[in-house]
This record gives structure tokens, sequence and C-alpha cells, in this order.
């Protein structure tokens, strides 16, 4: 008996109602259907499409239902919901799909689904929405929160927070820079190879990579599959690691010989990033979970970094190590608002459920402050643009550790915002780094005749 062809628009609402009903994480749940349905090439990259853009555009397509659907999008089964998503997805957004095309086979899948029933109103809200053309948003000025949010599938209360933080101009270039198709940043193993040997190397083995001299070791790709996959990945030559997390570590500076702790290193880019960086010297890379320690010591293993000391230690409770570092970093568990282009289910998180997270950073912050040596250097960082994750723990900190002040984040002027430069906390906006949005402070620790910090 002939199995049967994997179908990717119908795997693609399944994976979208799954997504919803656990809560996972969207690349796991990409990953293990891809898999599990053995799809060709073409097949699969339309799946993935088309998972991605929904959920990347989910509020902006729940908003053009709403304004053609006779029924509340509340009133939905979640079947015909994501029908409707995908279908209006590859009208506005695919143009290689023709919109007869989408609209069929959004029909088609009502039966598949078993949604027979609901058919009909299906194929009427898509020749509403053909009919319609150009979408209208909510006027700008009169609900400017609300245009944002539609227009770029953000929650109203997560602009309203950016316009308050950042600006409505920083804000929209915030916004559009999370649409963009994301690259893949790597960082070239420094201890084997600079980034233009690596470019070179993966541009004969046919992906398109070039050096960014303004981060050192970074290197960009630009599609050329998995990467895990590639020869170069494989004999140890880079690692990936988003650009800003790669500024970050830039920011913690570590010297030759020095001894590094990183607290919350899982899954170990920025402490292969600051062996490398050192060349000779010690990185103790913690997390709480032995599995994640053991895919460390597998990486530090396939990049040959000996001096990477992965070990099983909670972060949150007061340090039992006894180890003075001459630089530890603290790069924390937080909301990841600054990367929700590459996890777009992030955004879709109340920001109530995140309430408890600045006191678990703070502790964290604080227990790990115990392993600072007089004159040595403290960096807090997140992966987050919410000032209570960031700018708020770090003057807690200030206000309750008086033997610790601030230093000038060193890092090339032209990723930071104006205020920013020579400031001791920083944020990186996704539209000026090219990365992900991220938060970095800088402390160094007094010594008995003042503040001296190693350079």
């Amino acid at each position: 008996m002939t199995e049967q062809k994997a179908n990717p628009r119908k795997l693609a609402v399944e994976a979208l109602i799954k997504l919803e009903e656990q809560e996972g994480y969207s690349n796991l749940i990409l990953d293990s259907m891809l898999q599990k349905s053995k799809m060709d090439p073409r097949d699969a990259a339309l799946f993935s499409t088309l998972f991605y853009g929904v959920l990347e555009r989910k509020i902006t397509l729940d908003y053009i239902i709403t304004k053609h659907s006779s029924k509340p999008i509340r009133k939905l089964s979640p079947q015909v919901l994501n029908i409707l998503r995908t279908a209006i997805y590859q009208i506005r957004y695919l143009e290689r799909i023709p919109d007869s095309a989408a609209v069929d086979q959004a029909v088609r899948l009502t039966r598949k689904f078993r949604q027979t029933s609901a058919s009909g109103f299906v194929n009427a809200v898509l020749r509403a929405v053909l009919r319609q053309g150009n979408v209208v948003w909510p006027d700008e000025k009169k609900e400017p929160v609300r245009n944002l949010s539609v227009r770029y599938s953000v929650p109203e209360e997560i602009v309203k927070l950016w316009r308050k933080s950042y600006g409505q101009e920083e804000t929209i270039s915030m916004l559009e820079a999370f649409q963009q198709p994301r690259p893949i940043y790597v960082r070239a193993n420094t201890t084997r190879v600079t980034a233009g040997q690596l470019a070179e190397r993966l541009k004969k083995d046919g992906v398109e990579a070039r050096e960014l001299p303004l981060v050192p070791g970074a290197v960009e790709l630009q599609g050329g599959g998995s990467v895990e996959q590639m020869s170069t990945f494989q004999e140890g030559l880079f690692h990936v690691q988003d650009l800003a997390s790669q500024l970050c570590c830039m920011a913690v500076d570590p010297q030759k010989e020095e001894l590094v702790a990183d607290v919350c290193a899982a899954p170990g880019g920025k402490s292969f990033t600051l062996a490398e960086r050192m060349g000779e010297g010690v990185v103790y890379a913690f997390d709480l979970h032995d599995h994640r320690v053991k895919l460390m010591k597998q990486g530090a293993t396939r990049l040959g970094l000996t001096g990477v000391k992965a070990a099983v230690r909670d972060a949150n409770a007061p340090d039992q190590t006894g180890i003075l570092a001459d630089r530890v970093l603290c790069d924390v568990p937080c909301s990841g608002l600054g990367v929700i282009g590459r996890k777009p289910e992030i955004r879709y998180k109340s920001l109530k459920f995140l309430e408890n997270l600045p006191d678990l950073q703070y502790n964290i912050l604080s227990f790990s402050s115990q392993m600072v040596k007089p004159g040595g250097k403290l960096v807090y960082s997140t992966c987050t643009l919410y000032p209570a994750e960031n700018e708020q723990v770090v003057e807690r900190f200030l206000q309750e550790h008086d033997t610790f002040q601030l230093e000038p984040v060193k890092l090339p002027s032209s990723v930071l915002r104006e205020q920013d430069v020579g400031k001791g906390m920083v944020t990186l906006l996704p539209h000026r780094s090219g990365g992900d949005g991220f938060f970095v402070a800088c402390f160094v620790k007094k010594t008995h005749g003042g503040v001296h910090a190693k350079d």
C-alpha cells in the first residue's frame, strides 16, 4: 500500500493548533513534525513558511478575519480559525501561490479536518478578503497603539511599553526589524581559524557567507541548509551565536590567562566565545540542569576548548564554589522580548506572567557578585527589552551593593543609541545592532583603595 503524501497546509494547521494547546516551543514542534512527516524539501519549505508566517502575523491575520467574518473569532473552532489564518497568509504574503489555489486548498482542508459544515463560511470569508484588496488599518492618529499592534502583530501592552521606553520612531524601527528575514550569525573559532578564512571556506562549500569586521570573529550566513551538517561545523571551526550575544562577550572583554565565570551558560555560546577571545585561561560554564551541562561539554570538545569547564550549579543560591573570578557574566533567564524575531510565540505571552522574573534576576546577580574578585568585572545581560528586567534590576543592585559601581560598556558606538554611548548600561536594539534586542550592564568591584578594573 502506497504511503499517503503529507499535506504541508494541513500540517501547518495542526502545528499551529498544537502550539496553542501545549504552549511549547515553535522550533521543537516544527522539527518534530518535519521528522515524522518525511516531506520532500519543497513541501517542507511551504510547511515551515506557513507555520512561522502565521505565527509572526497572527494578530494581523485575526484583524483581517474579524473584518470579514460573520462570527466572532472566539466562536470559531481551532481548525477553522487556523485554516483561515494560513489561507489569508498565502493571499497577502506569498506571491508565488495563486489566490485561487489558497482559497481552494482552504476549503478542501475543512473536509480533511471534518469541518465540512464550515466550508461555505471559509470560502465566503476568503472571497471577501480578495474583494477588499488593501487592508484598512486602525487610524494611526486616533489609535496609534492599536495601529502598530495590528500592523506588526505585537500585543498592545508590548507596543505601549516600547513606545514609553524608546519613543514612537524607535519602536516602529524595532517592529520592522523583527519582521525581516533573519540571517544566521556564527562565531569563528579563532583558536583555529579567522573569520575571514571561515567565510572563504564556507563560500567554497556553497554557503553564502560574509565576515562582519565590526564584531571580531562574527560571520553572517544566508541560507545553506542545516548548520550542524556543514563540514566546517563538524570540524569545530565555528559555533552558532547571535550578533547581540557576541557583542555582549565584547563587553565582558576577557584578557589572556584570566578566570571567567559564566553563571547561566547553557547552551554555551557565550562561554565558547569568551574562551576563544582569551586564547589561554579558564571559563567556568555553569548551568542548573545536568543534560544542558553535558551539551556544553560536547560543544567545548568539538571546538577543542579545553579551558571551558562546564559544571552543574544553581545560580539562584549563595555561591559554594569559592571561586574568585576576574570576570563574571550573568546572562539571566528573562522574558525574551528581544528575540521575538526568532521566536515569535514569545510576543503573545502576557507581561503578567513575568512579574516574578525581576526578583529571580536580581537574586542571580546578587549571588554571582560573591564570585567577583576586588577590581574584577561583573556583567549583567538579558535578551529582553523590558526596563523592569533591565535598568530596574541594575538600579536595585547598586542600591544594595555599595562595593560595586557601573563602568562604561565598551562597544562600537554605531550599534548603540546615542544616549547609551559611554554609559554603564546599554540597550542593543535590533535595527541598530543587526541582532536580537539585548541589554548589557557592566559593574566593577571596588578595591580597598577605590576602584580599579583590569584592562
